[in-house]
């Protein structure tokens, strides 16, 4: 099955930036990240590139030994996290608020703004790692799995430039 659904997400014979890089063994673009134009990440959006020398394990594990030094465990339950979580969710929001569409990129955002953003963005994604952690889930291995189950309710040739439930292809 998992051949087939690999399969699946590369129907359309176009392979994703992170696994070609994976596949060619390299991490991020450095000069992506020095604010190059870098390479292009998959949905021709040249010059944007997460630093690929940290990883889901290194947050993970960071994250754990921030709370261990607080004795927070004891607070962090995965129903108290999940709840953290939705809190975290709704200060990103609020970001967001009234806005309007936004650009890609955020170009009509101060710095300020742009760093409130990342700062809430965050929080988010260390809730959710921390949530993993305490459920014993292996996000990274959990969201290629999933990637993967959406490429095969998703087919590339029935869902291209469509928003329609996968229940509505078949």
């Amino acid at each position: 099955v998992e051949r087939e659904a690999a399969e699946a997400i590369f129907a359309a014979g176009e392979e994703s930036g992170a696994s070609k890089r994976r596949r060619l063994g390299k991490g991020a673009s450095s000069q992506a990240r020095e604010g190059g134009q870098g390479e292009d990440q998959g949905e021709g959006v040249p010059g944007f590139a997460f630093d690929g020398s940290i990883t889901l394990e290194d947050l993970r594990s960071e994250q754990a030994l921030f709370a261990k030094a607080r004795d927070w465990d004891q607070f962090h339950s995965p129903r108290n996290l999940a709840l953290a979580l939705v809190g975290e969710v709704g200060e990103l929001c609020e970001v967001f608020q009234w806005k309007g569409e936004v650009k890609e990129g955020l170009p009509d955002f101060t710095d300020k703004e742009r760093k409130h953003v990342g700062q809430e963005l965050s929080d988010v994604l260390l809730y959710v790692l921390r949530l993993a952690d305490k459920c014993h889930v292996d996000l990274p291995s959990a969201a290629l799995g999933k990637i993967q189950l959406n490429a095969v309710k998703y087919p590339a040739d029935k869902a291209k430039g469509s928003s329609k439930k996968y229940t509505e292809y078949y």
